[in-house]
């Protein structure tokens, strides 16, 4: 049984954030079929812990990252939220390596925490990365160049000088 389902209503509308975000959801669900085994592998559950923080602290510089290069204004309130998640994780993971049953709680805070800062936090930003981005795109049209960043973020590669 899939403990936390990926469904179209999780989608930001950014492919990238919701890749991310679906990898999440993946990991989490690695996460519980581990911990529903009657012996859970303490090696297991602490490698998919720390790989789940890993992605999830790469994830959280990327959006931060993001909204510098776009000036997003709720950035400061938006990075709060990523760093009370960020310490609650670490707590789990400090838990787990002194023995502790961290169980349903941590499956039950990594879905809540997932579904309500999704549907929340990062669906109240998407709009505005969204605007940003059409924004930028008139520019190739018109036969500008686009800032760096914004090239990087969309995969367009930088044209290597030869010299």
């Amino acid at each position: 049984m899939t403990f936390m389902i990926w469904t179209d209503e999780l989608s930001v509308g950014l492919p990238h954030i919701d890749h991310e975000h679906h990898w999440l959801v993946d990991a989490t669900n690695r996460l519980h079929d581990e911990l529903s085994k009657p012996a859970p592998s303490h090696a297991v559950v602490a490698d998919t812990l720390h790989g789940l923080m890993d992605y999830t602290v790469n994830h959280f510089v990327g959006e931060e990252s993001l909204f510098e290069r776009v000036r997003y204004p709720h950035a400061d309130a938006h990075r709060a939220l990523h760093d009370r998640f960020t310490a609650q994780v670490m707590g789990l993971i400090h838990d787990h390596e002194e023995g502790k049953d961290i169980g349903i709680a941590t499956l039950d805070l990594l879905k809540n925490w997932l579904i309500n800062h999704i549907m929340g936090a990062d669906k109240a930003y998407a709009p505005f990365i969204l605007a940003a981005s059409s924004a930028a795109r008139p520019a190739l049209a018109l036969g500008g160049k686009l800032p760096r960043a914004w090239a990087h973020k969309h995969g367009k590669q930088r044209a290597r000088r030869k010299g």
